[in-house]
């Protein structure tokens, strides 16, 4: 069959069009906040990017890359140097004038949710996507995500069925010190909960850990996040610096779980749900393992 010419100028027409949208789509990119710039990479753009804030620690080629400093205590000076076209981060970036200046200096700062929950997550993804014009594989990650979740949630309702949820105290700390303790509506609250756990505490945010907030409790199971260090180091400031920490059950028992502390920055990101799968593992040792 043969096309008119009519036709053939306007499919000629849509294919120009569609070049042109992808040449008007930013090339340049900075990120502020570490799940931000997994999904970037993982949408297979991780090319694009010229510059990433202290929280982007994955993947690992993330760290070549130049540094723009911490996420809430961003330089325009530093950010204008890469001479981005955009920077994406989360409600938490700033200062607030760094923004403007930015903005003011041509650079499109494009802010997203850190909230954790699965409909921020798909917004997020979402814009994204359309910012990097690949909206059909931002959505393919997104349906692939949904099902890691329910799988894991699924076993973790059969092993609730043999074995009670563990009473669980989240901490997050740097180098031992004044760690905090992660309340409800917090990054880890949610993924203490989805794991299969039961948050301790019941204030909302981060509280401040204090011998008289132990009083009452006695968690099965310790989590800890450390900014700064890991691995043995990280466990043994944590009790060094928090001595009645080892006179819980869960320290006895041997029961103190390491966790990433980039998993908590800037909302959910592509790595959470094999991390899910090994901390519902790690709650509920006697059930067969998250396939």
């Amino acid at each position: 069959m043969r096309l008119s010419a009519s036709a053939i100028a306007l499919c000629a027409g849509l294919l120009l069009s569609q070049w042109a949208a992808a040449d008007d789509l930013p090339q340049r990119w900075v990120s502020a906040g570490g799940s931000l710039s997994e999904w970037v990479s993982a949408l297979g753009a991780q090319a694009k990017l010229v510059g990433v804030d202290t929280t982007s620690q994955h993947p690992a080629s993330l760290k070549a890359l130049p540094s723009i400093g911490y996420q809430r205590q961003l330089s325009a000076e530093g950010i204008l140097s890469l001479r981005p076209q955009i920077l994406v981060g989360t409600e938490e970036m700033g200062p607030p004038l760094v923004l403007s200046q930015l903005r003011n200096a041509g650079v499109k700062v494009e802010l997203f949710s850190a909230q954790a929950d699965l409909p921020t997550l798909q917004r997020n993804l979402q814009h994204l996507g359309q910012l990097l014009g690949r909206e059909q594989l931002a959505e393919q990650l997104l349906q692939s995500y949904r099902q890691q979740l329910e799988q894991t949630q699924a076993w973790v309702v059969q092993a609730q069925a043999e074995q009670a949820a563990p009473g669980v105290l989240l901490l997050l700390g740097h180098a031992g010190g004044k760690p905090l303790i992660a309340g409800k509506d917090t990054a880890a609250d949610w993924l203490l909960q989805r794991a299969g756990g039961r948050n301790l505490a019941t204030h909302s945010g981060y509280k401040p850990f204090s011998v008289e907030s132990l009083a009452g409790l006695s968690p099965q199971v310790l989590l800890f996040s450390d900014r700064s260090l890991s691995g043995a180091a990280a466990r043994a400031a944590l009790f060094k610096e928090n001595p009645v920490l080892a006179s819980t059950a869960a320290a006895k028992a041997g029961r103190v779980i390491e966790l990433d502390p980039t998993l908590l920055v800037g909302g959910l990101g592509p790595r959470l749900p094999e991390s899910l799968k090994r901390l519902s593992t790690a709650f509920y040792p006697q059930a067969k393992p998250v396939q």
